[in-house]
């Protein structure tokens, strides 16, 4: 596998000298934002494609249908209609033409509206940055068998990361996306069918995986799984809908034309992208079952360890008890259930000490299964003699290409995602409230010294937490971050562009109330009332119900008892012209 790890190092090369070059084309801040407005059809295709196609479906959606099945796919099926409805919208911002989300919320609700939206702008996509560096620790370990660690591994990506967005601005992420967004596309769609193979053929998941695998509602949602896969379905909804990145790619675009066409196309390679991702993790998870459940029961006896709720020296008791407890919801086959006790008493059974469990690193991941798919792949089609066959070649380049397509969705999402903040702590706030006539050159330097802020503490959030060897879950850092924005922003964001009644009271107290309630459901009650989750929910109801509701409310009842809008506050957004 180290020859990937060459063949990843020299594209990161390739890119760098690249966007050194593109850097000394950056003039002004039009330029560093949103591209100097002059990105084609194809461009804004294939970067809208790696804004969304994340390490959040590469990583994330990937351990989800590890776990879940089938079923996981109401998590995509959320984006798909949205991008549907995006594409009723994308002449619309395209036409008003201007650099952030902020800009649109300002004109609508005031001031207030654009700072509390790019506060909560600033920490949902902090957090999603971080998990993209997460993924890159993990890509790395993978491509060098563990010689590099997940916690180096994190460093790297955070590094290029940062460096590529700082160097380049939304001219780097835009053409940094053409080539990624042909490799992802071309490797999922090469690589699923040695996955498929190499699993045993179609029906390995029916013959590996539980019953639950299949279902349209997975037991592993939670409490009421109904009410878990459309929590999921209405998180990536309300995300894509309102989702800064793609707003300023609509802005980037040379036409509004380019931006409709573009999403048209977007919806295409987005469906087919999830659809296969999810279909590897399924088929890769029906090969690694009994490795992925040894990892959950020594993370889950690590975690009570740590917590002083176990005894070091009953971890093998523990392990053996959880096993039980699996059978009999008929999480495992019979055959399973003995090749995972025989692996736990091997690796537990000398077990006395915290510092002895802390140091063993067994199964695999879920978070990884992609990876691991690559892998497998990779090198499980040669010969009985171990000799080279042509099958084995093909095998190479398209665990090759999954893995790179693995390493271009940290790139191009890491990007996406930090340049996307720091324009509103440049646009919203600095050049708003604090020096409105700053340069052009100023606002650069100093938008790429925020770059490098954010990209640093982004990297915080991922790296305290390994340090720590607390649980990491990509999983749920994009499910929080994905419900922190989408009830914060999106409601009002939506009204502000179709519905004339919408007023700036009603916009900033939908704000308001979203983020106060998703704060309070995803944040303060896990911590402070851990006793009332069930199913890994408040009450077992997924906090972005409540939280919708909360924000829509308050945006539609407000509106409705305050006066509406003069004409003239609605002409920017709902022009008497036809947009073109």
């Amino acid at each position: 596998m180290l020859i990937y790890l060459y063949i990843i190092f020299a594209y990161l090369l390739v890119l760098t000298a690249f966007n050194f070059y593109r850097s000394k084309k950056i003039k002004s801040q039009e330029d560093f934002m949103v591209a100097g407005r002059s990105l084609s059809m194809k461009v804004m295709v294939f970067t809208l494609i790696c804004t969304w196609i994340g390490s959040g479906t590469f990583i994330a959606g990937a351990e989800y249908a590890a776990h879940a099945g089938w079923s996981s796919l109401w998590m995509p099926a959320g984006a798909w209609f949205g991008i549907v409805v995006i594409y009723f919208l994308a002449a619309k911002v395209r036409t008003f033409g201007q650099y952030t989300v902020g800009d649109i919320l300002e004109n609508r609700y005031g001031k207030v509206a654009r700072v509390v939206g790019a506060i909560m702008i600033i920490i949902a996509f902090t957090t999603i940055v971080s998990y993209q560096f997460r993924a890159g620790g993990l890509i790395l370990n993978i491509a060098t068998g563990g010689a590099i660690s997940v916690a180096t591994g994190q460093a790297i990506a955070a590094t290029f990361v940062i460096l590529f967005t700082a160097l380049g601005g939304m001219v780097a992420v835009a053409h940094t996306d053409l080539p990624n967004g042909i490799i992802i596309l071309l490797a999922c769609c090469i690589a699923l069918p040695f996955v498929m193979l190499f699993s045993g053929g179609a029906d390995a998941v029916v013959q590996n995986l539980p019953a639950t695998h299949t279902a349209v509602f997975s037991e592993d949602f939670g409490q009421y799984p109904a009410l878990k896969a459309g929590g999921y379905f209405l998180a990536t909804l309300l995300l894509l809908m309102g989702i800064q990145s793609m707003y300023q790619k609509f802005y980037s675009a040379k036409t509004p034309k380019d931006a409709k066409q573009a999403v048209g196309l977007w919806i295409v390679g987005t469906i087919v992208v999830e659809v296969v991702v999810v279909a590897i993790a399924i088929y890769a998870a029906s090969i690694h079952w009994v490795d992925i459940k040894e990892f959950e029961v020594v993370e889950k006896v690590k975690q009570e360890v740590i917590a002083e709720k176990l005894d070091p020296a009953m971890s093998l008791d523990r392990a053996n008890s959880m096993v039980s407890v699996m059978q009999a919801k008929g999480a495992l086959k019979t055959d399973q259930i003995s090749n995972l006790l025989a692996k736990i008493n091997a690796d537990l059974g000398s077990v006395k000490t915290k510092a002895e469990l802390l140091n063993v690193n067994v199964g695999l991941d879920p978070a990884a299964i992609v990876l691991k798919a690559a892998e497998d792949i990779s090198s499980g089609f040669k010969s009985p003699g171990g000799k080279t066959t042509l099958m084995s070649i093909i095998g190479l380049i398209a665990g090759g290409l999954l893995l790179a397509a693995a390493c271009a969705v940290v790139l191009s999402t890491g990007m996406n995602y930090l340049l996307s903040p720091t324009t509103n702590v440049m646009r919203d706030i600095y050049q708003r409230f604090i020096s409105p006539d700053a340069s052009q050159s100023r606002m650069v330097a100093l938008q790429k010294v925020v770059v490098t802020i954010i990209g640093v503490f982004a990297f915080l959030l991922i790296f305290i937490p390994t340090v720590k060897g607390s649980k990491i879950s990509v999983l749920r850092y994009a499910y929080v971050a994905y419900t922190m924005y989408g009830v914060t922003i999106t409601p009002a964001l939506i009204a502000a562009l179709t519905w004339k009644r919408a007023t700036k009271a009603g916009g900033v107290a939908s704000i308001i109330a979203g983020a106060s309630v998703a704060i309070f459901m995803e944040l303060v009650i896990p911590h402070l009332f851990p006793s009332i989750l069930k199913g890994g929910d408040p009450w077992g109801i997924p906090g972005i119900y409540i939280s919708f509701i909360a924000s829509i409310g308050c945006l539609i009842i407000v509106s409705l008892m305050t006066s509406p809008p003069e004409p003239e506050e609605l002409e920017k957004l709902f022009p008497t012209e036809k947009i073109a």
